[in-house]
């Protein structure tokens, strides 16, 4: 279950495997990454035809889900209405893409979870329903 503040290497896998189990049954292939609370690489996966850079788009997403406590597509909104650029946060894994949402568990951020391959819209519902899979 759930360690203090991290998701464990069982539940990473439980995300990335729903998010797997929805885009087969819809027919459509994405990566999929979960990072710890401070945005590392907990698991990944890239389905059978999904282009290659949505492998760095959804490691990136859930880094930024995971580092800023909110939704990467969030971040990108309040940096494009504030006018200054992503390189202002001063890492390059930084992303403004929709997609990535933080997973929280008793009010704390305990990691994040990226998809990428198809329109932000559907990266973040499948984001949503591999958060979901560890949700109590």
């Amino acid at each position: 279950m759930y360690q203090t503040s991290n998701i464990s290497h069982g539940e990473a896998l439980a995300m990335i495997t729903a998010v797997k189990d929805a885009a087969e049954k819809a027919g459509k292939a994405v990566c999929a990454a979960v990072a710890d609370s401070h945005g590392e690489l907990l698991a990944f996966l890239r389905m059978d035809g999904c282009q290659i850079p949505s492998v760095y788009i959804a490691q990136n997403k859930a880094f930024t889900a995971a580092r800023e406590r909110k939704p990467s597509g969030e971040v990108g909104s309040n940096v494009l209405a504030s006018g200054h650029p992503m390189s202002n946060y001063g890492d390059i894994r930084y992303t403004a893409w929709q997609g990535g949402l933080p997973v929280v568990h008793d009010g704390k951020v305990i990691g994040g979870i990226g998809v990428s391959g198809l329109s932000g819209e559907e990266d973040e519902e499948l984001a949503g329903k591999g958060r979901a899979a560890i949700a109590r």
